[in-house]
């Protein structure tokens, strides 16, 4: 008698078992993470997901990202010209007399304003001296005080060398005696 193998056949054998899952991409995997997940949890983990992406989005952006240097605007360079120091008396009151020495800087965009200022350098020291000889010490108190200053002799330096313009006026040093 010939002899019945009970061995199951191959074919057999492929039928009887599950078939390997398919083969996914990203977005399949990560719907099959949320299969077994009730909606509260779901929800949970998506909101995580989305808060992970837009700190990883904005840091990127802010921190990582190339930067585009010709976008950034140049500061460009200026060129200084110091004036002679000057040493005024401050406007008198009824007790001693007080000085004022300074030493001046001008910050100017290029040397055509320097050229510009040269010729007319004896009027802005003289209407600087002028404006010095008005102060009083407690006119040059505080911050405030050098700022009004600045502006105020930038405005003269700028009407003097008109239309050229300067950039700043800036304190090397200012001593009141």
């Amino acid at each position: 008698m010939a002899k019945v193998s009970t061995a199951p056949s191959d074919l057999e054998a492929d039928e009887g078992q599950a078939a390997p899952p398919p083969k996914r991409g990203i977005v399949g995997r990560l719907l099959g993470i949320f299969t077994g997940l009730s909606k509260k949890q779901m929800m949970i983990y998506g909101g995580g997901l989305l808060l992970a992406i837009g700190l990883g989005f904005g840091a990127m952006t802010m921190f990582g990202g190339k930067t585009d240097m010709a976008a950034a605007p140049a500061v460009p360079k200026g060129v200084y010209h110091d004036l002679p120091e000057m040493v005024v008396n401050l406007s008198a009151t009824n007790e001693r007399p007080q000085y004022l020495r300074v030493k001046i800087t001008i910050e100017v965009d290029n040397d055509e304003i320097v050229r510009a200022l040269k010729p007319v350098l004896p009027r802005v020291i003289d209407t600087f001296q002028v404006h010095l000889r008005e102060l009083r010490a407690v006119d040059l108190e505080g911050s405030a005080g050098l700022f009004r200053l600045r502006e105020e002799l930038m405005r003269r330096v700028n009407h003097s060398i008109a239309p050229a313009k300067i950039r700043a006026v800036l304190f090397k040093e200012i001593v009141v005696q």
